[in-house]
């Protein structure tokens, strides 16, 4: 099943951000198995992230839960919040993220 896991950022927190990037980025590689999805969020201009959107292929929320406690993100206090909920497929056309 998918499970949509919404993080928002703490203010002030893009050093962070910034030095726990590249294991952020082998943490999610080392995760493909299960990930669907997964991009930082952004300021309208695109020049801020906001946090980071993540969808994975779980039996539960307990595993989508040890996937984001396992990201350096969260592991280094990146995120002020996380929101994980449970989703069905409905669409699914990822041609149409193509080129972005």
């Amino acid at each position: 099943m998918l499970w949509a896991i919404s993080c928002t950022d703490r203010p002030d927190t893009a050093a962070i951000r910034d030095a726990v990037l590249q294991p952020h980025r082998d943490y999610l590689k080392s995760r493909k198995d299960i990930l669907v999805l997964a991009g930082a969020t952004q300021n309208d201009e695109g020049t801020v992230a906001t946090g980071s959107l993540f969808i994975v292929n779980v039996n539960s929320r307990a595993e989508a839960k040890a996937f984001s406690d396992g990201d350096p993100f969260t592991r280094n206090g990146v995120f002020a919040g996380i929101a994980i909920t449970r989703m069905r497929k409905g669409q699914w056309n990822p041609q149409a993220a193509d080129g972005t």
